[in-house]
């Protein structure tokens, strides 16, 4: 055997980087798939500490727990079509479903904070804040369905 495929005192040989990355990358896919990473679950439990803290000190304020209790339901709602949008087989009538109702999703919640944000601003900051949200949703409807990825 050639002097690089073994360790020096080590009866195991070196293993090639590139060999075997296939299987690695098959057994970390599916337990990736049952599994959610520490960053997500982070993640979540932030937006929801943030979302009961912005609650309560909403003081009974109807219009601003709505808000709140919107955005998370679109954000958890969201998340969890991505993940399933992730998953789903490309080119699946799945796919094609999941991906209108994230874009549909996406809407929902730029307007919301569209509309939230301009409704405490002078007008014409309002109108750019409107102009800058129909821009977005312009741009993100474009990469969804009229953009073709090669």
């Amino acid at each position: 055997m050639a002097d690089n495929q073994w360790r020096s005192g080590d009866e195991q040989p070196l293993r090639d980087p590139e060999a075997g990355q296939e299987e690695r990358g098959a057994a970390d896919s599916a337990s990736a798939d049952r599994s959610m990473p520490c960053l997500t679950l982070f993640g979540f439990l932030f937006l929801t500490i943030n979302s009961v803290i912005a609650v309560y000190r909403s003081q009974g304020d109807v219009p601003a727990v709505m808000f709140v209790g919107a955005s998370y339901a679109d954000l958890v709602l969201l998340f969890a079509c991505l993940r399933l949008y992730e998953r789903a087989a490309a080119d699946s009538w799945t796919r094609r479903r999941l991906k209108i109702a994230v874009w549909i999703l996406t809407t929902l919640l730029t307007l919301a904070f569209a509309y939230r944000l301009s409704s405490v601003m002078p007008l014409p900051m309002a109108a750019l804040v409107c102009a800058m949200a129909a821009v977005a949703l312009v741009g993100i409807y474009n990469a969804f369905f009229a953009h073709r990825a090669h």
